[in-house]
């Protein structure tokens, strides 16, 4: 039986979700950003050690400018609101992608959450916000000539924005590809994709899915 260590998620589908209902746009961010606590609630009960959830993605900054607003604004109540609950579950929170970019407020949202839930070890919860993979590639290659280390694949992954390797690998809302998501850490991941658009997405679901992946033949490379 396959453990589950590293658990990553697309989280798609919010768009399509308000459309079908004729609401705005921004209701399904709203409403999908309240999924993350079941599946927060459904790792630290399955033992799960890492959840990457892709929030924002470097490509994302090309949608309308009043959208992009209002993710931002949903980023900084998110962050507030889960605060005490990732605190009493011992969820470490922590970010991949460049923040730099963020408002000075916004990012000391971001740094507080870290610096609060930084010695829990129950679950570690990477929100991937202003990421790409190409980008978080080239940064660790920058680092590592600046430390004159030698380039290799060990290296390399050290300086990544997350260096532990995906186990499964979900993408909500019906879509089949990895959008520039976690591409080193993804190599050998086992992939499953879901028709249900994110903002309807439930533990019950993924727990059928976990239960898949831990009878997987998973031989990486070899027979």
């Amino acid at each position: 039986m396959n453990n589950l260590n590293h658990l990553a998620i697309i989280m798609d589908g919010n768009g399509r979700w308000a459309k079908k209902r004729n609401f705005l746009r921004q209701k399904g961010h709203e409403v999908g950003a309240n999924v993350v606590e079941q599946i927060c609630k459904f790792c630290t009960d399955q033992d799960i050690k890492i959840l990457s959830l892709y929030a924002f993605s470097t490509e994302n900054w090309k949608r309308p400018k009043r959208e992009v607003e209002f993710l931002m604004d949903l980023l900084k109540k998110f962050l507030i609101s889960k605060r005490e609950n990732f605190i009493k579950n011992g969820i470490k929170f922590t970010t991949i992608g460049d923040i730099s970019v963020f408002s000075n407020e916004l990012k000391d949202e971001i740094n507080l959450l870290k610096s609060l839930t930084h010695d829990n070890t129950k679950l570690k919860l990477n929100l991937a916000i202003n990421y790409g993979a190409k980008d978080e590639i080239l940064r660790a290659f920058k680092r590592v000539s600046e430390l004159k280390l030698e380039l290799n694949e060990q290296n390399l992954q050290n300086y990544l924005d997350e260096s532990e390797c995906i186990d499964l690998l979900v993408r909500t809302g019906g879509e089949q590809r990895l959008s520039n998501f976690m591409l080193w850490q993804a190599s050998y991941a086992e992939l499953a994709f879901s028709d249900t658009l994110w903002p309807d997405f439930t533990k019950d679901e993924l727990a059928k899915i976990v239960e898949n992946f831990k009878y997987k033949n998973r031989r990486f490379g070899g027979l």
